[in-house]
């Protein structure tokens, strides 16, 4: 049984483009939508190998999973990746932004290049993907729009101007899809995440275990999230279920946060 009702044959199945799918949260994205009888267009910058790898748990599922390596912050990239799903599947219906980099550097100390280089990776290739994919949705009759944000963009931390710039952007711009793409049987939401228990560089995150640990003990419900705690909210809203939310954010946070 799939999210959508009975089991359709797989020329039928939805299919799904999720971006940073090569670990953490966008495998486990990845994941649960398989487990929903969902096909997935892997993305990934580098690595085809952890690409691969999760194509073969999602065809183990029961699913068609092709990896793509992509810069999402290249549009012309995108394009072919988003051609090469419809060329394969026939069809695009889900796309989930997930891909950031989140440096930590004081405002000051920011250069131009560390600006338009987290923009683009962060917020335009959002844009990027959403262009691409919209005009299928739209002859289709149906889609589902996902950007993955953070609290950044809602209580933004000191050292990080460029990444809560974006995290606030996304949220924005799928309010934006969502106005202009309703009427077509699209939806556009957001998931920000907490916490949540995944790899991390430490080159990025300093001092992160103890932080991570203060702030578990403060958090209503006293422990980390997980890569599925965050798929449950965006499978959810890439449902049928869901087709009356739109333009909305679901914080995923374990109330640390209560916006």
């Amino acid at each position: 049984m799939s999210l959508y009702g009975e089991e359709l044959p797989n020329q039928l199945k939805r299919v799904a483009i999720v971006t940073g799918a090569g670990r953490n949260i966008g495998r486990g994205i990845a994941l649960m939508l398989a487990e929903s009888g969902i096909n997935i267009v892997l993305n990934g910058h580098r690595d085809l190998f952890a690409l691969e790898a999760v194509a073969t748990e999602c065809c183990q599922i029961g699913v068609e999973a092709l990896p793509f390596i992509a810069d999402v912050g290249e549009p012309e990239q995108v394009k072919s990746m988003v051609n090469a799903a419809v060329e394969r599947f026939g069809r695009v219906d889900i796309a989930v932004s997930n891909v950031s980099v989140r440096h930590h550097q004081p405002f000051l100390d920011i250069s131009v290049e560390d600006w338009k280089k987290t923009l683009n990776t962060n917020l335009s290739s959002c844009f990027y993907l959403a262009k691409a994919v919209l005009p299928v949705m739209r002859d289709q009759g149906w889609g589902r729009i996902v950007h993955i944000s953070g609290r950044d963009g809602f209580r933004p931390k000191a050292n990080r101007a460029h990444n809560v710039t974006c995290k606030a952007g996304v949220f924005a711009l799928s309010k934006a899809i969502a106005m202009e793409f309703g009427q077509y049987g699209i939806t556009a939401n957001t998931v920000a995440p907490g916490i949540v228990d995944t790899l991390r560089d430490p080159a990025h995150y300093p001092n992160y275990v103890d932080e991570y640990e203060r702030r578990r003990q403060m958090m209503p419900v006293r422990r980390l999230g997980s890569p599925a705690d965050i798929a449950a909210a965006v499978c959810f809203l890439c449902g049928e279920n869901a087709g009356y939310i739109s333009g909305q954010i679901i914080h995923v946070n374990g109330g640390e946060h209560m916006f």
